[in-house]
């Protein structure tokens, strides 16, 4: 009799089924990832309705804040990120992101925590101020924002120092190209100039430092928007993305570090990291004038080139090159 061997009548059926297999395994652990990371996420109050609030106009606008929270934070690791240990709330870091429907690039800009802006129920002050009023933290920081640019927050999402550190090494580092050589003890820094990847501890370093310029913070607003469009581009990247020992310490670290508004969810987190992604517009609000009031340096904007800025966003336009500020 003729000697029996096993063959697969069709081969090709065998691998679809194969691969069909590994996409609903792949898709189950992505929804079960999503619901596991949307119900850890810490959701603050952050946006409220009030008289006189901004309609809702085309695109999405995100307020992004980093505070000095030093929550989760341990004292060996204050001292070795050179963080101090100031109590209370405070916001260095105030940037706002326009996400235009029609599928142009997005606008991030940053807004000067020395913008000197009126904030209800306090006359006029620094904008940072609006957060660390007793009675002031998210809620009238995103009603005084809304209120100064005319532009409806549509979400809210905060991060402390903490956080900060975490997500960075969560991705394995970012790479900066820093422009100058940095060497600031109080920050804990001391860069060379070019192209670097640098840990979690070294970026916070490299945002917070204010030894460069002759206006060191206007220096800050451009490494932050230069860090944050680097870290979220990274965070989205294929790389990250399908590499579970990547995407996992990722998304923990963020539900851990990352408070966002009751109205966020992962979804949202995603389409943010999404347009990030794609390439945007980094600006700074357009400066008038840097006077001292009341015994405080403070920052005007030019007020005409603000008003063209964000009427443009409101429209969802891209914002006119000479309304751009520098």
């Amino acid at each position: 009799m003729p000697r029996m061997t096993w063959r697969p009548k069709r081969p090709g059926r065998l691998i679809v089924r194969i691969l069909i297999g590994l996409l609903v395994v792949l898709l189950v652990l992505a929804v079960g990832g999503y619901f596991v990371i949307n119900s850890r996420l810490n959701r603050i109050e952050a946006l409220t309705d009030y008289d006189g609030r901004p309609a809702d106009t085309p695109g999405t606008n995100w307020l992004l804040v980093g505070s000095d929270s030093r929550a989760g934070l341990t004292k060996a690791q204050r001292r070795k990120l050179a963080t101090g240990s100031s109590v209370g709330r405070r916001t260095d870091t105030m940037m706002l992101l326009h996400i235009p429907d029609t599928g142009d690039r997005p606008t991030l800009v940053s807004l000067p925590r020395d913008s000197y802006v009126p904030i209800d129920g306090h006359g006029s002050g620094k904008l940072n101020a609006a957060y660390a009023y007793q009675d002031g933290g998210p809620k009238l920081l995103a009603k005084t924002v809304e209120k100064v640019t005319g532009l409806r927050i549509d979400h809210y999402m905060e991060i402390g120092f903490g956080g900060f550190v975490g997500i960075v090494d969560a991705i394995g580092g970012v790479e900066i190209n820093v422009k100058q050589a940095i060497k600031d003890p109080k920050a804990g820094i001391d860069l060379k100039k070019g192209l670097q990847t640098m840990d979690g501890g070294t970026a916070l370093g490299y945002v917070r430092t204010r030894a460069t310029g002759a206006i060191p913070d206007f220096d800050r607003t451009q490494r932050q928007r230069q860090f944050f469009s680097a870290v979220v581009k990274k965070a989205a990247s294929p790389g990250v993305l399908i590499n579970p020992f990547r995407s996992v310490p990722l998304a923990l670290s963020a539900t851990d570090s990352v408070a966002v508004g009751e109205e966020s969810g992962a979804f949202n987190l995603l389409s943010l990291g999404l347009a990030m992604g794609d390439n945007p517009v980094t600006t700074v609000v357009p400066v008038g004038s840097l006077p001292t009031i009341n015994g405080q340096a403070v920052v005007k904007w030019d007020t005409a080139k603000a008003l063209r800025m964000f009427d443009a966003l409101a429209q969802d336009k891209p914002v006119p090159k000479d309304a751009l500020g520098k």
